[in-house]
């Protein structure tokens, strides 16, 4: 026998202790062979504009917030009322569907504001003439640009909806000189009085949707109870109100 040869006795208990610790070992090992970064929770993305209890997604390039003073503000003599904070999904108009929604898509802030407007002159006492609801959205990477794509194809598929039984008719065209790049939308229907029944005459209201950067904003103009909008006061609205989104973003 080698001298350094264990006795029968030792080899007995010492194999079944290898045989445990290795045993443990593998089970420690196998337990968890992913990287620790890859194996925590990816980041969260929502839909901004199409659902208020869902959080936009982040974004290290987009503004993830949008200030009072990124909204466009009326001039005295049309302002019938202060802006105020509207919530952003009855903010943006529908047609045959959520057109002017942005699906969640590269969303970083979404946020909306309403202004009630007047005739210029007119006394504190008189009927406003109308509502402007703004909302603004900024997105990340080209997501501002593919926003205007997406909607000009959804308004044009949209030449026509219903509107409580009453027809409203769609019409688009570019609007120049507006931001990067800005489309109008006008809105025909037969007037109706407040019961909802036809008078004769038309009613018009427009949506205007410019993009100033990474950034999208939709004004809709409502006549006040049905009535027609005021197209020269929206036309200055939203060329006042590219103006205050671009010298935010700078």
């Amino acid at each position: 026998m080698s001298r350094h040869a264990l006795p029968p006795t030792a080899r007995a208990l010492i194999l079944p202790l290898l045989g445990t610790v290795a045993l443990t070992t593998a089970c420690t090992s196998g337990g968890d062979e992913s990287d620790p970064v890859s194996s925590a929770a990816a980041p969260t993305t929502a839909s901004a504009g199409t659902s208020p209890a869902d959080p936009p997604s982040a974004s290290a390039s987009a503004p993830t917030t949008i200030p009072t003073s990124a909204f466009v503000e009326l001039p005295a003599e049309l302002r019938k009322s202060p802006r105020r904070t509207t919530p952003v999904e009855e903010a943006l108009p529908k047609l045959c569907g959520n057109e002017f929604g942005t699906g969640g898509r590269q969303v970083t802030a979404s946020a909306a504001m309403t202004v009630t407007y007047q005739k210029p002159g007119d006394s504190p006492g008189n009927t406003p003439q109308g509502l402007i609801h703004q909302t603004i959205f900024t997105f990340e990477g080209a997501g501002a640009a593919d926003y205007m794509r997406r909607l000009r194809s959804a308004v044009e598929a949209c030449p026509s909806y219903d509107r409580g039984g009453n027809p409203v008719k769609v019409a688009s065209k570019p609007l120049s000189g507006v931001g990067d790049e800005a489309v109008l939308v006008s809105l025909t229907r037969a007037a109706t009085d407040l019961n909802g029944d036809r008078n004769g005459g038309t009613t018009s209201t427009q949506i205007a949707v410019a993009r100033v950067d990474g950034a999208v904003t939709v004004f809709n103009d409502q006549g006040w109870e049905g009535s027609s909008g005021n197209p020269a006061v929206l036309d200055q609205t939203v060329r006042d109100g590219v103006k205050t989104i671009d010298a935010w973003q700078r």
